[in-house]
């Protein structure tokens, strides 16, 4: 883990999504977060000492679910279907599907496995997954506030952990997309021909020390996502981000709120998802889990 100074930093960003606004300050106190993503071989350890099994991998309540088929009923997750050519960027259909049997171990369904892949992020992890591991391990989800405090490393109003140019000389700093979405992917380091995680690590920490908190996986965080991203009209609401009375309203076909999730992945590309940057953020339903969404962990000073 590395320690965080703590302090005020401006958080948010007034040039990008509107869930980014407005620009404020923020306040943390001093913490420790996990140098990279928790990977498959250390969340591997928490399974065999547990036997936890996650969210994905649990047969489903017929309840929860009025009108499905019994046959339709089937654990798994979320899967990228890279498109053979252009398709219109408006259906995430597309090139999502849920996979019958896609779990963690099995992170792209049935046939995949993590062979090779212990030092990659886990992945196909919801947020109850996360928080139990960060329990297990004595530790914590991060905060959005303390998640965007690490990944600015110490870069006042940056656009990228590194500073403002996405690619400084020519240099890929991150596990991204480069290419045109969800077609064309042109390969980078540590990168096959199919886009896909990267053992942590692989591409330089921000100023923090910190790797990956640009690309790679999602991370979740303890924060309720709301899309006006204000510390409610207050100017005496809590600075930690995102502390309110309660979760927000659960949105119209699902069954559970949705947490922010922070720093873009494999699958953000210029031409469809800016979000590998700081102050990026998106809302993902609790029981979600997807091949390109993990997390890291923190504990107080």
């Amino acid at each position: 883990m590395v320690r965080m100074p703590g302090g005020q930093f401006a958080m948010g960003a007034s040039d990008f999504f509107p869930e980014e606004r407005p620009v404020r300050p923020v306040s943390v106190e001093p913490f420790w977060i996990d140098a990279h993503p928790v990977t498959n071989a250390v969340f591997g350890r928490f399974v065999r000492d547990t036997g936890y099994v996650t969210v994905a991998e649990r047969e489903l309540d017929p309840g929860d679910f009025p009108g499905a088929r019994a046959a339709d009923l089937v654990p798994g997750g979320l899967v990228f279907r890279r498109s053979r050519g252009p398709v219109p960027l408006e259906d995430w259909r597309r090139w999502w599907a849920y996979v019958p049997g896609a779990n963690w171990r099995n992170p792209h369904g049935p046939g995949s496995d993590l062979n090779g892949r212990d030092h990659h992020p886990v992945i196909q992890v919801a947020y109850e997954d996360a928080a139990t591991y960060a329990a297990w391990a004595g530790k914590a989800l991060p905060s959005e506030a303390q998640w965007e405090f690490g990944a600015r490393g110490g870069l006042a109003g940056a656009t990228f952990s590194w500073g403002a140019e996405f690619e400084p000389k020519g240099r890929r700093m991150a596990n991204t997309w480069v290419g045109q979405f969800p077609w064309q992917f042109l390969p980078g380091r540590g990168q096959t021909d199919q886009p896909a995680t990267t053992k942590v690590g692989s591409y330089p920490p921000n100023g923090y020390g910190l790797f990956d908190m640009t690309g790679n996986v999602w991370e979740w965080t303890t924060g309720y996502f709301r899309a006006d991203h204000g510390s409610g009209g207050s100017c005496c609401a809590p600075n930690d981000a995102q502390r309110r009375d309660g979760p927000p309203p659960v949105e119209a076909g699902e069954r559970h709120p949705r947490r922010v999730i922070k720093g873009g992945s494999y699958l953000c590309a210029p031409n469809y998802c800016l979000r590998y940057r700081p102050a990026a953020r998106q809302g993902q339903a609790e029981d979600t889990a997807t091949c390109h969404l993990g997390f890291r962990c923190v504990v107080p000073d």
